[in-house]
């Protein structure tokens, strides 16, 4: 009986360990491919559907930041009004404290137009697909 115990837990660890060996494996697949594998990158792809490893470009590397950077902050404005004008109509904000809102909302509006004409970007290019989710931000 210890024995059918033992042999049990030998195969339910053994199970773990292979479904930890395919997890690597899979976050393995998304590093960065090497120059050496660039190259067969096309053919690999077409394979049964293997994880395709992401390409960077050294030369994008600086606006794909800002871009990811600029999405978050966008994100977060936008939550930020939306906290901003329920507590307004809630009536939870004094007039003063509404207006300095407003206006620091309104600065944080005009540094992101600013960032995005400087960094070639448009809002919408800030608005991640999420696939089945849908969009990252509300579309206007």
């Amino acid at each position: 009986m210890a024995e059918e115990v033992r042999g049990t837990e030998s195969r339910a660890q053994a199970a773990n360990l292979e479904e930890v060996a395919r997890a690597a494996a899979r976050a393995f697949d998304l590093v960065p491919a090497g120059p050496e594998e660039q190259s067969t990158q096309s053919t690999q792809s077409t394979r049964s559907g293997l994880a395709q490893r992401l390409e960077t470009d050294p030369d994008t590397v600086e606006r794909d930041l800002i871009k990811l950077v600029l999405t978050i902050v966008e994100l977060l404005r936008q939550l930020m009004e939306r906290t901003a004008l329920h507590r307004v109509d809630v009536g939870d904000l004094r007039e003063d404290q509404e207006e300095r809102i407003g206006m620091t909302l309104m600065i944080l509006q005009d540094r992101m137009s600013e960032l995005c004409e400087r960094y070639d970007l448009t809002m919408e290019d800030l608005n991640l697909d999420l696939g089945p989710l849908g969009s990252l931000l509300p579309r206007n």
